[in-house]
């Protein structure tokens, strides 16, 4: 791993769970890059595709318990920084507990002197089976 990509998404990294978890929109929204995309599997097996406003308005419907996020891998060239993390949240969101870990891949473009994350893909991570 690149020693200044990996600190530079780590930092992106951060400013997104300290936004969240603050619930600051304002911060979000100058993380997004406005066609952003959130895809992915969950849990439940259910595919999702939802855009920046989509994102943004269920943040209201979210109890934000815990969110971990640990950078694997980071690569880039010029303006595009592709990260891969572990991650793992516990959010209440529409009387439901989600308490899962997924992998992600996210890409940050450079906004001006800024990075913006464009996509971010999600894949849970089951529960592995003790060997019997």
């Amino acid at each position: 791993m690149d020693a200044d990509r990996t600190a530079t998404l780590r930092a992106l990294e951060a400013r997104w769970r300290d936004a969240l978890l603050a619930r600051d929109k304002d911060a979000i929204r100058a993380l997004l890059h406005p066609d952003f995309r959130l895809v992915g599997v969950r849990q439940s097996g259910e595919a999702l595709s939802i855009d920046v406003e989509h994102w943004i308005s269920a943040l209201d419907k979210m109890d934000i318990v815990a969110v971990e996020m640990n950078v694997i891998d980071a690569a880039g060239t010029g303006d595009t920084l592709v990260g891969t993390l572990d991650a793992c949240w516990k959010v209440r969101f529409l009387d439901q507990t989600i308490d899962e870990r997924v992998f992600l891949t996210d890409v940050w473009v450079r906004a001006g002197d800024d990075w913006q994350v464009i996509r971010r893909h999600t894949s849970f991570i089951p529960e592995s089976k003790p060997s019997r």
